[in-house]
């Protein structure tokens, strides 16, 4: 789909074209006087690839951080391809940042003059998404926090149900670093693309005061980057307490097979002796030896009970 802003008549500013077929590809070159990249060429991970110049178009891509639609890949790459006249924007998937600053150039919210104008109204706005999905991420991390380390401990029939909820919780810490390895290439991404754009705009016409707004921008993205390794901190302590906790409860369970096992060797030595049948065993001859050998099975059993429980391992 390609759009053009402002519709009808007259040369664009802003082509945005969403998964565009041949076509449209040839519609917008057409308009824009310069090739554009195709999704190999903007997923190429390289700097060289990502920023670079042809003259006085700068072509630039970075990946997204909005959630996958359908069967694509997470991390789309966007493309911009920026010229002294207009802006031209290569996505393959829908991003409402982009639909909101067309909202906004539509109902006249927004004034902008040339590609310059648009490419720093959706710096900004990329900017303020990531920074609310990175909140979103932080307010699903308290949970997480609180069920690690301020629960009660549970044992018996409860420890089943809390070993599941440790798996559950496992999870969804691994959901949610995902989720957050996707924004950090986003801001790392955005970050070079924004840099590389004020330093090749320097001299353009009526640069100065989108300078100072991509000025603002990089700051933005560097504090952003800061709060994001923070969140990556914590995601990294919470997956290492809930592993542990995982292997405290895999303990727990050996340590119920070991005592088991170990208070079923004595009786099994006990009942295995006299089990034997030799006739010069005394005990067989006994009115009470009967008695006497459950007696010896229940206190060999209890013994080893008594010396874990003293122990403190139940």
């Amino acid at each position: 789909m390609l759009k053009t802003f402002p519709a009808g008549g007259g040369a664009p500013i802003w082509l945005d074209l969403v998964s565009p077929g041949p076509d449209e590809l040839k519609q917008a070159e057409a308009i824009v006087g310069a090739p554009l990249p195709s999704r190999e060429a903007l997923s190429e991970i390289e700097s060289s690839s990502r920023v670079r110049a042809r003259g006085d178009v700068l072509l630039m891509s970075t990946p997204s951080a909005a959630p996958p639609v359908g069967g694509e890949v997470p991390g789309a790459p966007i493309g911009f391809i920026l010229s002294r006249d207009r802006l031209a924007t290569v996505r393959y998937s829908p991003l409402k940042g982009f639909d909101a600053v067309w909202q906004r150039l539509e109902r006249g919210e927004a004034t902008v003059g040339g590609g310059l104008d648009v490419f720093v109204e959706l710096c900004e706005e990329i900017v303020d998404r990531l920074a609310d999905a990175l909140e979103l991420l932080a307010q699903e991390l308290r949970p997480l926090s609180e069920a690690a380390f301020h629960t009660d401990d549970t044992r018996g029939a409860k420890a089943i149900r809390s070993n599941q909820l440790l798996r559950t919780q496992l999870r969804s810490i691994g959901k949610t670093g995902d989720r957050l390895s996707i924004i950090r290439d986003a801001l790392a991404g955005l970050d070079r693309v924004v840099a590389y754009a004020a330093l090749q705009t320097e001299a353009w016409p009526n640069a100065t005061p989108l300078q100072t707004r991509l000025e603002s921008v990089k700051r933005d993205i560097a504090s952003l980057s800061d709060y994001d390794a923070q969140l990556f901190n914590k995601i990294q302590f919470l997956l290492d307490a809930t592993v542990g906790l995982i292997g405290i409860a895999q303990n727990d369970i050996f340590k119920v097979l070991t005592i088991v096992s170990i208070v079923g060797i004595p009786p099994t030595l006990v009942a295995s002796m006299y089990g034997m049948n030799f006739k010069t065993m005394p005990e067989y001859d006994w009115a009470f030896g009967y008695p006497y050998g459950l007696a010896m099975i229940a206190l060999s059993a209890a013994i080893p009970v008594i010396w874990f429980k003293v122990k403190g391992w139940f």
